[in-house]
């Protein structure tokens, strides 16, 4: 059988260039049409204040079509605020653009003299507060000198290291009203006044495992209890870190 007989004719080949042209065509229009204008906006995985910060964030995009939406450059301004880890999203066609996001969480208030903002478990600034406000959170002093700008990450000689360790220990039974990275290592103060010294911010899990247990059996009186060595915790009644709000 010969092999010309397997290819396609003159004809049928302009037939499916022409179909594609006609597809190409439909599309250009569709695409600076209104027919897919985003008219709502669906944000999940988060709070109602982070997403009416989000809605606000892509309120530009309204009106535009959704086969023209630049989808990297939207998750980009989405995940430029402050309080916005991560964005994916989805076109909902006709009208719809859903945004799903994963929202940092505040884990400590950050004080540098009479400022103070809030801070997420990655150390991330995610706004400025009056000085006295959530007291429920832990406070980190920072020195004067530590660099703070809203949506950047702090330092992490100076709170980041904190935060973080702050962020395992969302489970931790007592009250933290004060932490610190210190020369000695990482320091809890709990609000009934006893310090947990923790050492270097290596092994934080374990490290606050054995606290939790220790702390059931400490006598009154105790100041401090130092698990910086896992196997060999230490208990005391001379705390180091002085208290400020």
């Amino acid at each position: 059988m010969p092999a010309r007989r397997f290819l396609p004719s003159v004809r049928s080949l302009a037939v499916g260039f022409g179909l594609l042209a006609i597809a190409g065509v439909a599309y250009g229009i569709a695409r600076e049409s209104s027919a897919f204008a985003i008219g709502h906006v669906e944000v999940a995985g988060a709070s109602p204040v982070v997403k009416a910060q989000v809605r606000r964030q892509v309120a530009v995009l309204r009106g535009k079509s959704l086969l023209a939406l630049d989808g990297a450059a939207l998750v980009r301004r989405v995940e430029a605020l402050p309080t916005v880890v991560t964005a994916s999203y989805d076109r909902a066609f006709p009208h719809t653009l859903r945004i799903e996001i994963v929202p940092e969480r505040p884990v400590a208030v950050v004080r540098q003299g009479a400022k103070a903002w809030l801070v997420s478990a990655r150390g991330r600034v995610m706004r400025s507060l009056p000085p006295h406000a959530d007291r429920a959170l832990t406070r980190i002093w920072i020195p004067h000198s530590t660099p703070v700008t809203l949506g950047r990450t702090l330092p992490a000689e100076h709170a980041t290291a904190v935060a973080r360790a702050l962020s395992l220990a969302s489970r931790f039974p007592a009250h933290i009203a004060l932490a610190a990275l210190r020369r000695d290592g990482l320091l809890f103060r709990l609000r009934d006044g006893v310090d947990v010294r923790l050492g270097d911010p290596t092994d934080i899990r374990l490290k606050l495992a054995i606290a939790r247990r220790a702390l059931r059996r400490l006598p009154a009186g105790t100041g401090y209890l130092d698990v910086s060595v896992p196997g060999r915790p230490v208990a005391g009644s001379n705390p180091q870190l002085s208290g400020r709000d």
